[in-house]
C-alpha cells in the first residue's frame, strides 16, 4: 500500500511540475511571438541550483551585450579574491621635518583607490565627522601649523586610463560615465540645478553647479520641456573640463537637478582639504602638486578605512554603480600586481572563473561594469556564476544579499506582492534596445533557480519590455 502510495505521490509531484513547466514555455513563446521581439536576439537560461539540471534554455550559449548584468561577473569575482572584508585605505602624511609648528615638507594623501570615500551612499561612514574635518584635525594634532612645502597627491595606485577606450561619447560626460581614480572622491560626480521658463521649447538657466572645481566650462544647451522627466545629456572629454549640456528638463521649475561626472576628482579632493585645513589654522605655502611618493621618506600620520567590501558590493548591485565596479577591477590588478590597470584586473577576474570551471569563451569583458558595448557573454555563463556562487563560495551570502529584491533598487518597476521576501533577488541591465536581468527565483513550490534573460535589439518600449519580464518571472515563480 505504502509503495503505491508512494508512486501516486510521485506521479502527481512529476506531472505538476512537468505542467508548470510546460506552462512556462508556454508564456516564452507568447513572448517571443509579440511584434516587438520577433526580430530582436533573446538568450535564456534557467537552472535547478539543487541539481544543476536545466530547467529552460534558449539561445544560452550564444553571446548577448548584457550592459550592468555584467556586474554580476565583476562583483562576484572581488568578492573572491579580495574578500568580503576588505577595506580601501587613504593614507595622510608628510615628508620633511616638523619644528615649532613648521614642516619643511610636504602634506602628502596617498591614494588607496577607495569608490566610496564621500560617496552619497556612505553618508554615516565619511561625514560623521566629515573625513577631511578630521583629516585636517589629526594633520593639527601633529604639531603643524604651517607648511613650507606642497600639498602632494600620490594616485599611482592606478595607471592613467580613466575610461575604458570602448565606452561611447554619449556616456563619457553622464555620471554613469564617472571614471577610476585612485583618489576618487563624491562619486567623482557634478549636481547641475537648472530652472526653467513655464513655456516648453525654450531655454532653461543652470543655476549652480557643484562642487566648485576650477577649470570647469559649462555650455548649456538644454530646453524644457512637457516631458515631466530627465532628459538632459552632458557631453565631453575625461581629459578636459569643457562641458556642453543638451537634451530637455521639465518645463515651470525653480530647481531640478541631474548629475554629471566629475573629470578632474583630484583636483577637488586637493582644493577641499586645503579648506578643511584652513579652517583649522593650517596653511601651506606652496602647490598642490601630483606626484608619486617615495614610500620611505612618507610619515604617516593618519588612515581613512573604506567600509567593507561586501557593503560596497551591495550598493554596487543594488543601485548598479558603475564608478564602483571599475574602481574594483583596477583594485584586483592593484592588489596582484601592484598597479591598478583594466586590461590587467579583467585578465584576472576572467582566469578567476576559469580557474573554477566555468566556460571564459562565453566571456568577453572590455570594463567591468558593462557599460562598453564591446562586452559580450552568454546566459549560460551567467547562470554558472550564479550557481558557483549559490553552491561553491563562502561568500554567497554576501552576494546574494547584494541583489535587489522587488520594488528595490533597479527593481523599483516590480511589484513587491507579486514576489514574497526573499522569492526575487536580481539583477537588471538595460541601454539601449538592451535589457538583461539575471539572478535568482524561488518557487511557490520550493525550488530554488538561477535565472537570466537577455533581450538585445528589441524594438518598441522599454517599460512594456519591462512588464512582459515580470509576467515572465512571475510565471517561474509559481513552478
Amino acid at each position: 500500500m505504502k509503495v503505491r502510495f508512494f508512486i501516486v505521490f510521485s506521479f502527481l509531484f512529476l506531472n505538476g511540475h512537468l505542467f508548470a513547466q510546460s506552462s512556462f514555455e508556454k508564456q516564452v513563446k507568447a513572448f517571443l511571438d509579440r511584434p516587438e521581439y520577433r526580430q530582436a536576439s533573446v538568450g535564456i537560461s534557467v537552472t535547478d541550483l539543487a541539481t544543476g539540471d536545466p530547467v529552460f534554455e534558449r539561445n544560452d550559449k550564444k553571446l548577448f551585450i548584457p550592459a550592468s548584468v555584467l556586474k554580476l561577473v565583476t562583483s562576484a569575482a572581488a568578492l573572491e579574491i579580495l574578500g568580503p572584508d576588505y577595506r580601501f585605505q587613504t593614507r595622510i602624511g608628510y615628508t620633511g621635518t616638523i619644528k615649532n609648528g613648521i614642516l619643511k615638507g610636504d602634506i602628502v594623501v596617498i591614494g588607496g583607490g577607495d569608490p566610496a570615500l564621500g560617496s552619497e551612499y556612505f553618508q554615516n561612514d565619511y561625514f560623521h565627522p566629515h573625513f577631511m574635518e578630521t583629516w585636517a584635525q589629526r594633520i593639527k594634532a601633529a604639531g603643524i601649523k604651517r607648511v613650507e612645502g606642497n600639498l602632494v597627491l600620490d594616485g599611482s595606485l592606478y595607471d592613467t586610463e580613466k575610461i575604458p577606450p570602448t565606452w561611447i561619447w554619449e556616456d563619457m560626460g553622464n555620471y554613469y560615465g564617472a571614471g577610476t581614480s585612485a583618489l576618487a572622491v563624491y562619486d567623482n560626480l557634478f549636481r547641475i540645478v537648472f530652472r526653467s521658463p513655464a513655456e516648453a521649447g525654450q531655454p532653461t538657466e543652470i543655476i549652480s553647479v557643484n562642487p566648485k572645481v576650477e577649470g570647469m566650462e559649462w555650455k548649456n544647451e538644454v530646453l524644457s520641456s512637457v516631458e515631466n522627466r530627465d532628459l538632459a545629456y552632458v557631453f565631453g572629454s575625461p581629459h578636459n573640463g569643457q562641458r556642453i549640456v543638451r537634451g530637455t528638463i521639465p518645463r515651470n521649475r525653480k530647481s531640478f537637478s541631474i548629475k554629471a561626472s566629475n573629470p578632474f576628482p583630484e583636483k577637488l579632493l586637493a582644493d577641499d582639504f586645503l579648506h578643511h585645513l584652513a579652517r583649522e589654522g593650517v596653511f601651506i605655502t606652496g602647490k598642490i602638486r601630483s606626484e608619486t611618493v617615495e614610500k620611505s621618506a612618507f610619515l604617516q600620520i593618519y588612515m581613512t578605512e573604506s567600509p567593507t567590501l561586501s557593503e560596497i558590493v551591495k550598493v554596487l548591485n543594488r543601485e548598479s554603480v558603475n564608478l564602483f565596479a571599475e574602481q574594483l577591477v583596477k583594485q584586483v590588478a592593484a592588489e596582484k600586481t601592484g598597479t591598478g590597470n583594466r586590461e590587467t584586473g579583467l585578465k584576472i577576474i576572467t582566469e578567476f572563473w576559469k580557474n573554477r570551471g566555468l566556460d571564459t569563451r562565453q566571456l568577453l569583458m572590455e570594463d567591468g561594469s558593462g557599460l562598453s558595448h564591446f562586452n559580450v557573454v552568454s546566459p549560460a555563463f551567467l547562470s554558472s556564476v550564479l550557481r558557483y556562487m549559490e553552491n561553491n563560495s563562502k561568500n554567497r551570502d554576501s552576494f546574494f544579499k547584494s541583489l535587489p529584491t522587488a520594488g528595490q533598487g533597479t527593481l523599483y518597476h516590480f511589484s513587491q506582492q507579486h514576489f514574497p521576501e526573499q522569492a526575487l533577488r536580481i539583477k537588471s541591465g538595460s541601454m539601449t534596445r538592451i535589457r538583461c536581468y539575471s539572478g535568482y527565483v524561488r518557487t511557490s513550490g520550493g525550488k530554488h533557480l538561477s535565472i537570466t534573460i537577455m533581450v538585445n535589439h528589441f524594438t518598441g518600449s522599454s517599460v512594456q519590455l519591462i512588464s512582459e519580464i515580470e509576467k515572465l518571472l512571475i510565471g517561474l515563480q509559481k513552478m
